[in-house]
């Protein structure tokens, strides 16, 4: 029989939040037809669709990361504030910007999401005079040009951003502005160290590399020029299914990155080593998610994407000492947890995982290991992952033990002991599980609920028997007496 492991007395670290953060961009109904739709009879007064938004909020996202994405850099803050409008040919998704939705309106929308705003700055065709511009606009306080503006736009109040992206995916040869790593390191050490003297409350953000890259010559060079005056490295990752064997490739995505993540936490630790930093220096994620790759953006996800990004969700969590924020890349309707019609909204499968990350999981991540068989696939031929991959967390209040799992196997259930060291837990506890008949099965407008949480009570205590369902991901709350 399979084992799961945890003791409550060894914590291993905080989960910081703004790890279940959300990203959206100006693309294929992410924003326009999305969260912002004017003139709907399901939107509000600013055009808010107020289905999207209640259904983000439920996902409790932290933060929310905005204009883009690639989007952002060819964007003109300027275009989008004000009365008088200014549409431009969108060059990164071949496409016209109205700019109807700019950076008022996100903000407000943050507000009404109880979101954090994070702004990415454009460094592809942008400019350092018009990052900072962009900064006292939001931030100033008053008796200057930029923050006069803001007033002048009915925004008496400064909005108080506090993190700010230095650029998007720069490394790419796709991106507008394309630079090589040296350049960009050095244009990114001079930018922050303007920004800082203009706020120095802001938290600024690199754009490191990508799990997808072959080499870490972008992240070290990035590292050891900003290091001084930045305070995350942004790593972007998107995987999904490849055809050798679609079901256990994509669920590898996780432990693919996670080597890379490793990998650029050795690289973050020499440079403070080398500097003698004292504060930190953390790593956000950016843009996350099963994505594949066939051009089509408004992508319909199953079970096993589902459960693919669960397990990427515990990677995370494991590495919360390292990780302090991520943004799914995106929120509504290009590659994401949320679809919409002119009249109806629909939970895509991995609505769930982030729902129960955010909703259910404690703050406190403690020591869970599990014995039981394992599976590899050809691309990480140096490594078997476990067929239950489980992290258990803790609540604020130390009374409630979460433990989420997400049974890998295809085709078998997987019966465990569950055994918690430490205090002693009660007989009362509880279930939920996303699973379904197939890993295929998908949600659509017309079976919206084919794929769904189910929730039960059951009996707790320190050592239980439970079998967990084939393709599937569990969670169990225990209460600690």
């Amino acid at each position: 029989m399979a084992r799961i492991i945890i003791n409550t007395e060894r914590k291993l670290g905080d989960i910081h939040p703004h790890l279940y953060g959300q990203f959206i961009e100006h693309l294929d109904g992410c924003i326009y037809g999305g969260i912002y739709e004017p003139g709907s009879p399901l939107a509000d007064e600013r055009g808010f669709r107020l289905d999207v938004l209640d259904a983000i909020r439920d996902l409790k996202a932290p933060i929310l990361r905005w204009p883009g994405g690639n989007f952002a850099s060819g964007y003109h803050w300027q275009d989008g504030v004000g009365p008088q409008r200014r549409a431009r040919p969108e060059l990164a998704w071949h496409a016209v910007e109205p700019n109807t939705f700019g950076t008022n309106e996100f903000v407000d929308y943050c507000r009404a999401a109880g979101m954090e705003p994070y702004i990415c700055l454009n460094m592809g065709n942008g400019t350092m005079d018009e990052a900072i511009a962009w900064v006292e606009y939001c931030n100033g306080e008053g008796g200057t040009h930029y923050a006069d503006l803001r007033h002048a736009h009915g925004y008496a109040q400064p909005h108080k951003v506090v993190y700010w992206g230095l650029g998007n995916e720069i490394w790419g040869d796709f991106q507008i502005g394309h630079k090589r790593a040296e350049d960009y390191a050095w244009q990114a050490r001079d930018w922050a160290k303007v920004l800082k003297r203009l706020d120095p409350g802001i938290k600024l953000v690199a754009c490191g590399g990508t799990g997808n890259m072959a080499s870490l010559h972008w992240d070290l060079e990035v590292l050891e020029r900003t290091a001084d005056f930045i305070d995350y490295t942004a790593l972007h990752y998107d995987w999904g299914p490849r055809n050798d064997s679609p079901y256990y490739s994509c669920l590898a995505g996780a432990y693919e990155f996670e080597r890379y993540l490793r990998a650029v936490e050795g690289l973050i630790e020499a440079v403070r080593r080398d500097r003698r930093m004292a504060r930190p220096l953390w790593i956000s994620l950016d843009e996350w998610n099963v994505s594949y790759h066939t051009g089509e953006h408004q992508q319909t996800y199953n079970l096993r994407d589902a459960l693919a990004d669960a397990i990427f969700l515990h990677m995370m969590q494991r590495h919360c000492n390292t990780v302090k924020m991520a943004n799914l890349a995106q929120t509504v309707n290009v590659i994401a947890p949320i679809r919409t019609r002119s009249d109806s909204l629909l939970r895509q499968t991995i609505y769930w995982p982030l729902w129960l990350a955010a909703n259910v999981a404690g703050a406190t991540l403690v020591d869970c290991w599990t014995d039981v068989e394992t599976w590899g696939v050809d691309f990480i031929p140096d490594q078997a992952f476990p067929y239950l991959d489980a992290v258990a967390t803790l609540d604020e209040a130390g009374k409630r033990l979460v433990v989420s799992v997400v049974n890998a196997h295809e085709s078998a259930d997987v019966e465990a002991e569950v055994t918690v060291a430490g205090p002693r837990m009660t007989d009362h506890a509880f279930v939920r599980t996303l699973t379904a008949d197939s890993p295929n099965a998908c949600n659509s407008f017309e079976e919206p609920e084919r794929v769904k949480l189910v929730a039960r009570e059951m009996v707790g205590g320190n050592c239980l028997i439970h079998t967990f369902p084939a393709h599937s991901q569990t969670v169990l709350e225990l209460e600690i007496a």
